[in-house]
C-alpha cells in the first residue's frame, strides 16, 4: 500500500484536492482510503463517504494533533492494509503552523491557499519546508503576478519541493498531481520504526497537565519567556 501524507492550514482546501485527486485515482482503477486528523470537530468524513471512500476520523482534543497523529499512525496504516487499498491518504490540520507530520520516505504535501497572506509561507515551519509537493490553491480569485509572487515565496522557503497550482473547485491540475503520488516501489506494510522528518512541537509544562492561573508561581515544566529587554525591570 502506498501511504501519502497531506498536511497544511485550515481551510487551505486540503479536502477538495484530495476529493479531486481520488477521482482521478478511481479512473485507473486504484482504490484509495483517507483518514481525518482533527482536533475537535469535522465533518469532511461524511464528504468522504458521499464520494464512497473509506473513511476514518481522529480527534485530538485536548491534545496537539500532530502527537496524536504520530501515536496513532501505525495503526492507521494497519487500517489501511485491512481494507485491502492500494493508497491511504491521512489529511491532518497545521492548526498553530509549527506542526510536523511528516515521516521520512513517505511523500508528504503541503498545500496552502492564494488568499493566506504573501508572507503566510515565512509563517509556516516544518509542515511547509519539508514537503515533497507544495499545492496552491485558490489561485482563480488573484491575479496571474499574485500567482506569481506567492509561488515564488514558497519556493523560497522550500526550494527542493514540487511546486504546483490546483483550483479546488474544478479539479485543474489534479490530475496531474495523482500521477505524481501512485508509486508502485513505494508500498510499505507498517510504518514501525519509521522517523519523523522532523521533530515535534516541544512542550511539557503546568498548562499542559491542565492548569489554568496565571503567574510564574502556577509556571513549571517546558517554560520559554519572551525577551523584553531591561524595559520592564
Amino acid at each position: 500500500m502506498n501511504l501519502i501524507i497531506f498536511s497544511g492550514p485550515p481551510s487551505s482546501g486540503k479536502t477538495s484536492i484530495i476529493l479531486k485527486t481520488i477521482d482521478a485515482l478511481k479512473k485507473r482503477n486504484i482504490t484509495v482510503g483517507v483518514v481525518k486528523f482533527d482536533c475537535l470537530y469535522t465533518d469532511d468524513d461524511i464528504l468522504y463517504e458521499k464520494a464512497g471512500i473509506p473513511v476514518k476520523k481522529g480527534l485530538s482534543g485536548s491534545l496537539c494533533p500532530d502527537h496524536f497523529f504520530a501515536s496513532n499512525i501505525e495503526e492507521v496504516v494497519q487500517w489501511g492494509l485491512n481494507q485491502n487499498l492500494d493508497m491511504l491518504i491521512t489529511e491532518s490540520a497545521g492548526l498553530c503552523n509549527r506542526c510536523s507530520p511528516y515521516l521520512k520516505d513517505i511523500k508528504g504535501v503541503c498545500v496552502i491557499d492564494n488568499l493566506s497572506g504573501i508572507n503566510t509561507p515565512k509563517k509556516i515551519g516544518p509542515m511547509l519546508k519539508s514537503a515533497d509537493i507544495v499545492v496552491i490553491t485558490k489561485g482563480d480569485i488573484v491575479s496571474q503576478a499574485e500567482r506569481e509572487v506567492f509561488a515564488s515565496k514558497v519556493n523560497s522557503v522550500n526550494p527542493k519541493a514540487l511546486t504546483m497550482h490546483i483550483n479546488g473547485l474544478t479539479g485543474q491540475g489534479a490530475y496531474e498531481l495523482s500521477t505524481l503520488l501512485y508509486d508502485e516501489e513505494q508500498q510499505i506494510d507498517s510504518v514501525q520504526g519509521m522517523e519523523l522528518r522532523f521533530p515535534m512541537p516541544s512542550a511539557l509544562c503546568s498548562y499542559c497537565l491542565g492548569e489554568t492561573r496565571i503567574g510564574e508561581a502556577y509556571q513549571m515544566g517546558n517554560i520559554r519567556k519572551i525577551d523584553l529587554g531591561d524595559e520592564h525591570e
